[in-house]
């Protein structure tokens, strides 16, 4: 059986990549998958040691089927590496598994998105995989995964067919700011979206998972997530790499169960598991988490 080959970006942060491959390596799966990883190069001098530590670490990787090193001669940037990195690939493999430097796998994760990379191949209303969930009391659980709307960003998978239409400009971002209804209804995925993304085509972030987004969002895409989340984001929390927040509204409980087989649901949306896995997303529950991290701080 053919794996999707697994992309790793990768840029100055040793700490959380020893873990996050130490935990990829733990998949079954590890040993008959092709790894990538995409090297950053620093974007100061300062950088630059770190980044030598984690091109010394990613040259000494084992444990997969095969491990290709990219190391890029200048700083490309996030965005810029991973459009890069997964539209070569994808061109070569028709499908891959991305992942950052700084996520902690759980040891079925390759097994939940291979497994959904083949069910869904052939339906394009399902535009990726996603391997995280934020701990969330959902209603009833008729399938191990659920679909909802929203791409997202922190373990996830794509086939080709998917990729390639992706309008990196926004060219129609003119028309869209111009109309309340539509960003009306790209925000039922989320409060902050209209926002991000306008603040992407100002110059003031540079996000490639913003315009992702929208490309769904116009073209009505599906994300399937797991409901026992197969991916925890180091970055988040108490002596946390970029964050330290002790709130932490996307907190994920990392899946123990062992289970290497899953129900994969119908491609269809469930109103009830929306509404509350938008409200982790909504305007209310942002003031709410930041205030707490104001008042413990």
């Amino acid at each position: 059986m053919s794996y999707a080959p697994i992309l790793l970006f990768v840029y100055k942060r040793a700490d959380t990549l020893a873990q996050t491959l130490a935990s990829l390596k733990a998949n079954p799966l590890a040993a008959s998958s092709d790894l990538v990883v995409y090297a950053d190069n620093a974007r100061k001098p300062s950088d630059q040691r770190a980044v030598d530590e984690v091109r010394a670490l990613v040259r000494a990787v084992d444990g997969f089927r095969s491990v290709t090193v990219v190391e890029a001669p200048v700083n490309k940037g996030l965005a810029r590496s991973i459009i890069d990195g997964v539209t070569d690939q994808v061109e070569r493999h028709g499908r891959v598994i991305v992942l950052e430097d700084d996520l902690l796998l759980a040891p079925n994760f390759l097994d939940f998105m291979n497994l959904a990379l083949d069910a869904y191949q052939a339906d394009t209303r399902v535009f990726s995989i996603s391997g995280f969930m934020f701990d969330a009391r959902m209603p009833g659980r008729p399938a191990d995964a659920f679909f909802t709307q929203r791409h997202c960003s922190w373990g996830w998978a794509i086939w080709k067919d998917r990729w390639d239409g992706i309008d990196w400009d926004v060219t129609d971002f003119a028309e869209f700011i111009r109309s309340p209804a539509r960003q009306k209804a790209f925000n039922r995925l989320g409060s902050d979206l209209t926002h991000s993304l306008a603040k992407q085509m100002r110059g003031e972030i540079n996000s490639w998972a913003i315009r992702c987004n929208y490309h769904q969002f116009k073209n009505g895409g599906y994300t399937l997530y797991p409901f026992r989340s197969k991916v925890v984001n180091l970055g988040f929390g108490e002596g946390a790499t970029h964050t330290g927040l002790r709130f932490n509204k996307y907190k994920a409980t990392l899946d123990s169960t062992g289970d290497r087989v899953f129900r994969l649901p119908a491609v269809a949306l469930d109103s009830g598991l929306l509404r509350v896995f938008a409200r982790k997303y909504s305007q209310s529950t942002r003031v709410y988490y930041h205030l707490l991290n104001r008042i413990f701080k």
